[in-house]
């Protein structure tokens, strides 16, 4: 488990989830756009097609420094959370305020081992997601999680 006030990140599998997605995405709007071009006669469509296809191969390309942005960490009375490159963004979510702590799967993540662990709050915006966990990591951090949620509710 990890200690108090260390940045943690989530695993380096993640990476060929987002990877998958990402092309899996990028081939439908594709192939959706290429159908348009063939049956339909829309040039416009295999310029589109063209350049969503320029946009995924880029986003194949940063998705591990994007994957590496991803980390929290546990603090005496919050969980702080961070992700982003350009647009970085910093949640913390209060130990008292947590109202649920969910543990989901994807078909690719369930594969490699992965779960996404998932917080909701009192604040409808405040929903956040750690995504890329080791399973036993998002088990014994959720276990953790609404144990020191419990005890923060207690206590107010």
């Amino acid at each position: 488990m990890p200690e108090v006030g260390d940045w943690q990140r989530v695993a380096p599998r993640y990476v060929v989830v987002e990877i998958v997605g990402t092309v899996v995405f990028g081939l439908v709007v594709c192939g959706g756009a290429a159908l348009l071009w063939l049956l339909a006669d829309f040039r416009w469509a295999l310029y589109a097609g063209a350049a969503f296809a320029l946009f995924t191969i880029i986003s194949v390309i940063i998705e591990p420094r994007r994957v590496r942005s991803i980390g929290y960490q546990l603090r005496a009375d919050d969980l702080l959370f961070r992700r982003g490159i350009m647009f970085q963004r910093f949640v913390s979510v209060p130990y008292g305020r947590m109202q649920l702590v969910d543990i989901t799967r994807g078909p690719v993540a369930r594969w490699l081992g992965l779960a996404d662990l998932k917080f909701v709050t009192a604040a409808a915006t405040s929903g956040v997601a750690i995504p890329g966990l080791d399973e036993a990591v998002a088990e014994a951090l959720r276990d953790r999680l609404v144990e020191l949620a419990e005890s923060r509710r207690a206590g107010l």
